[in-house]
This record gives C-alpha cells, sequence and structure tokens, in this order.
C-alpha cells in the first residue's frame, strides 16, 4: 500500500465540530464496551470468590465483550467509524483512511473512555441505561443510522445482555423501573428502591439529551424536497 496514502492532517481534524463529535462518540462507544466487558468480569468474580479464569468465567468474559463490542461499533458508525480499539485506528491510518491529528484526538478519547467506565462501575444502574438508551438513539432514532437501522433489535438486546452480566452481581442490572416494581410489589420489598428509579431516569434523560442535541441537532429536521412529496 502506497505511503502517500499516509496524512497528517490540519488543525480542523482536531477542532472542527464533526471531528469532536467523533471524538466524543468513540469515547461514549468505549466506555459502554469496558464498562460492560470489565464488569462482566468483576461481577463473575464476585459470584464465584475470585473464579474469573474458570472455564465459564472465561465464557461469561467472551459473550459480555463480544455482546457490548457489537453494540459500541454499532452505535459509533455513524458518526465515528466505531473504532473501539486504538490500534484499529492506527492501522486505519497506516492506510490512509484517518489522518494522524484525527487519530490522536481518538486515541485520547478511547482511552478516556475506558478510564472514566472502570470509574463508573460503582454506580452500574444509571451508568447502564445510559447505554441502553444511547444504543436506541444511535441504532433507531438517529436520521443518519442508515444501514445500521437494520440492526437495531440486536443491538439493544446485546446492550441489554451485556449490562446484565455486567451489572447482575452488584445491583441487579435492572436498567427499567416497570422490571423493579412488580417483584418488589409481590414481595413488598421497597429496601432503597428508589435506586432502580433514580438511576435508569437519570441515564436515559442525560443519554437523551447527549445524543438529541450533539450528533442529531436541529440541522438534521430538513424540510424535503418538493420532488419527494
Amino acid at each position: 500500500m502506497p505511503l502517500s496514502n499516509i496524512s497528517i492532517g490540519t488543525p480542523e481534524d482536531t477542532r472542527s465540530p464533526g471531528a469532536l463529535k467523533a471524538a466524543l462518540a468513540e469515547f461514549i462507544s468505549m466506555l459502554i464496551f469496558v464498562f460492560a466487558g470489565q464488569g462482566a468480569g468483576m461481577a463473575f468474580a464476585k459470584l464465584t470468590d475470585g473464579g474469573a479464569a474458570t472455564p465459564v468465567g472465561l465464557i461469561s468474559a467472551s459473550i459480555s465483550h463480544a455482546f457490548a463490542l457489537f453494540v459500541a461499533v454499532s452505535v459509533g458508525a455513524n458518526i465515528s467509524g466505531g473504532h473501539v480499539n486504538p490500534a484499529v485506528t492506527f492501522g486505519l491510518f497506516v492506510g490512509g483512511h484517518i489522518s494522524l491529528l484525527r487519530s490522536v484526538l481518538y486515541w485520547i478519547a478511547q482511552l478516556l473512555g475506558s478510564v472514566v467506565a472502570c470509574v463508573l462501575l460503582k454506580i452500574a444502574t444509571g451508568v447502564m441505561t445510559f447505554g441502553l438508551v444511547y444504543t436506541v438513539y444511535a441504532t433507531a432514532v438517529d436520521p443518519k443510522k442508515g444501514d445500521v437501522g437494520t440492526i437495531a433489535p440486536i443491538a439493544i438486546g446485546f446492550i441489554v445482555g451485556a449490562n446484565i452480566l455486567a451489572g447482575g452481581a452488584f445491583d441487579g442490572a435492572s436498567m427499567n423501573p416497570a422490571v423493579s416494581f412488580g417483584p418488589a410489589v409481590v414481595s413488598w420489598t421497597w429496601n432503597s428502591h428508589w435506586v432502580y428509579w433514580l438511576g435508569p431516569f437519570l441515564g436515559a434523560g442525560i443519554a437523551g439529551l447527549v445524543y438529541e442535541v450533539i450528533f442529531i441537532g436541529s440541522s438534521t429536521h430538513e424540510r424535503l424536497p418538493t420532488t419527494d412529496y
């Protein structure tokens, strides 16, 4: 492959609104991926007293990582290309598909996403619902979804599955207040029940605002040409 394809880039590759949106998308995609993958390992270790390296633990980790990566790539595909890996970004840079300056921007976003995901594992409920609603917006609501819309049900199902593997041992992985409400009524157990409402509502609200304001915005709601009526 000719080295002439490699591009250093211009300041616009790091300062333009499109570049910053792409970096934010990589940050969120990496956060979703690491949160689910690392969370599953932590959950299994907690449930099995450190047995994450057992065959069952490895299967659990592989499933959670596969689910989470599918979702992370899907939700970033329309905005950043869904790299979700500094090595992937580097490979695309070498191939001339992304400039060096934008690659650096992606790397910073990806590393920050990983760090923040590990910090947020301590407040799993709100973060899981953020990931769920963000996935709904990226694959089913975004007008730019294109072919990604065809896999929306799979992506949404996978993020729920990955979050259950990641958070089930910590807070029950409830991303739906109604699902938590039914058992609470039947068993009449209301200990910390407010958490299962506050966390999902906060996570969902933040995800909706972030995606609608930053990635969809008013510019996408354009009047159709008269020939399309």
